[in-house]
């Protein structure tokens, strides 16, 4: 091979190993912020919230409506709507609004049980529908809010339940300090045992909401609403031009817009959720897309606002690119795959790298293992450190598995390809009682042969490494070989069988 191609791969795999880098060892930065700070910051909300209710009696509340978003979610939306109907707080001041897209029996069930409820809890509750779906869950949101009669909205998806003390608690948080926008709750699990990939979901989701929400808010820097499980101020939703469905995750472009406005967020870690995971691959993949995409999207709309912005800090502003280019990891991980082959059969006996290499090596390792940390840590904080630790293989699984469809989110983003917001399937399911939904996704065929190929030639690049007998660095390929494979093979099967029933 040409001794410029060779350099120039190395080259290549040298900056994508320090970009790989800065993300791994941002993981080690966020978990190290999250335990600083969050003892005291978790104790400052109990104090909060007891303060609050030293000044305010049931008749000072203020009007809240609980808005439920739904989309064809017959499976799940009674299980929703009673909990929404049942929570601690006075029943003239809520209201529940179904605000339902849907297009199949949902209607009718939805329409059936609000008639039910209202007989039954007498809580004011009703639906909201439209002739389309402009713009999706955004547009669903801000036709809700045109006859909201609350002063905050507490939004709810469909798989979620809502916990009793919601109302109560995040209405603590937000009335009576004008700056705060939002109150983001932590997620539970109610299935977090039902097979592989539910675990390996509830170990990153735990992650998420604490090593990245809680080390960004107990830091002051910028966080983001997760969809679901939160409680907004409605005047700083309009303040910012309200819901916009231009990417696929609403949410976090909300977020950063009334932040950018001056509002602050609000994470209470201790005021848990509980939600459904998506317990089959292709529902997790169709989920985990469109994620990816709309982050992009969010960091393609408004990095350059947030680089500009004289509101933030240069310690917000970093943290805010980590945050909304975080999915760039994913190609990242495709290229190393790709290079870590080459790099070891035709650069090492060409070229004198000296110590280079190993030292290349070892900074892969050592970034590489930051998520083990993250995830660990985070588990650790609601005592369950010893199952993240455990089942620590499945998130690596999970994690490789994931980055060719990932990938493919992110250049779509990039292109400006607009896709359709498709819903993650919900079964209803529990870790004792297994279900399969009955909407089901597609998934990419093309995705999911290069999820193999790639899986197959990450195999070959492990044989190569232990002939060689770089047994260390081995393991790391090896990782990628297993995931990559499985996601692959288990989305060409899928993609057949759904097929072969087609015709059938």
């Amino acid at each position: 091979m040409d001794k410029i191609l060779i350099m120039t791969i190395f080259i290549v795999y040298v900056i994508t190993v320090i970009m790989l880098m800065i993300y791994g060892f941002h993981s080690y930065l966020m978990i190290t912020l999250f335990y600083l700070k969050q003892k005291k910051a978790r104790k400052q909300v109990v104090e909060t919230v007891k303060t609050f209710y030293d000044s305010y009696q049931d008749k000072d509340l203020p009007l809240i409506t609980i808005q439920l978003p739904c989309y064809n979610e017959s499976d799940v939306i009674k299980r929703l709507m009673l909990s929404a109907c049942e929570v601690d707080y006075p029943k003239d001041k809520f209201e529940v609004q179904v605000v339902d897209d849907s297009t199949d029996e949902t209607v009718k069930i939805i329409d059936e049980y609000v008639n039910e409820l209202k007989s039954s809890t007498k809580v004011d509750i009703y639906t909201v529908r439209r002739d389309n779906r402009e713009q999706f869950k955004a547009g669903a949101l801000a036709n809700g809010l045109k006859i909201a009669k609350g002063e905050y909205v507490a939004i709810f998806d469909a798989d979620f339940i809502v916990p009793k003390n919601f109302l109560r608690r995040s209405i603590a948080q937000i009335h009576g300090k004008n700056k705060i926008a939002c109150v983001q709750s932590r997620w539970g699990h109610l299935n977090r045992h039902e097979n592989w990939l539910t675990k390996a979901q509830s170990i990153a989701l735990d992650a998420h909401f604490a090593a990245s929400q809680g080390a960004r808010n107990y830091n002051n820097l910028c966080m983001n609403f997760n969809g679901t499980a939160g409680m907004w101020r409605i005047s700083a939703i309009d303040a910012v031009g309200g819901w916009s469905g231009d990417t696929l995750t609403e949410d976090m472009d909300l977020s950063y817009r009334v932040q950018l406005k001056g509002y602050k967020m609000a994470f209470d870690y201790d005021l848990v959720c509980p939600a459904e995971l998506p317990n089959n691959l292709m529902a997790f993949k169709t989920q985990q897309k469109r994620w990816a995409k709309g982050a992009v999207e969010t960091g393609i709309k408004l990095l350059p606002s947030i680089l500009k912005s004289k509101a933030l800090t240069v310690h917000q502003k970093f943290e805010a690119f980590m945050h909304l280019t975080n999915n760039f990891a994913a190609v990242l991980m495709i290229i190393l795959t790709l290079l870590t082959l080459p790099v070891l059969v035709y650069s090492s006996p060409h070229i004198n790298y000296g110590p280079v290499l190993p030292y290349l090596w070892t900074i892969v390792i050592i970034a590489s293992l930051a998520p083990c940390a993250l995830y660990t840590g985070s588990g650790a904080a609601q005592r369950k450190g010893f199952f993240s630790f455990r089942n620590f293989p499945l998130m690596i699984a999970m994690g490789t598995g994931l980055c060719v469809n990932n990938s493919a989110a992110v250049i779509e983003a990039i292109r400006g390809k607009k896709s359709a917001f498709i819903r993650t399937p919900k079964s209803g399911s529990l870790d004792k009682d297994k279900k399969a939904s009955k909407y089901k996704v597609g998934n990419n065929l093309t995705i999911g042969f290069i999820e193999l190929i790639l899986g197959i030639y990450c195999f070959i690049t492990f044989y190569v490494y232990l002939a060689h007998y770089q047994y260390f660095f081995g393991f790391f390929i090896g990782a990628y070989a297993i995931g990559l494979f499985l996601f692959g093979y288990k989305t060409i099967t899928y993609v057949i069988i759904k097929s072969q029933k087609k015709t059938a």
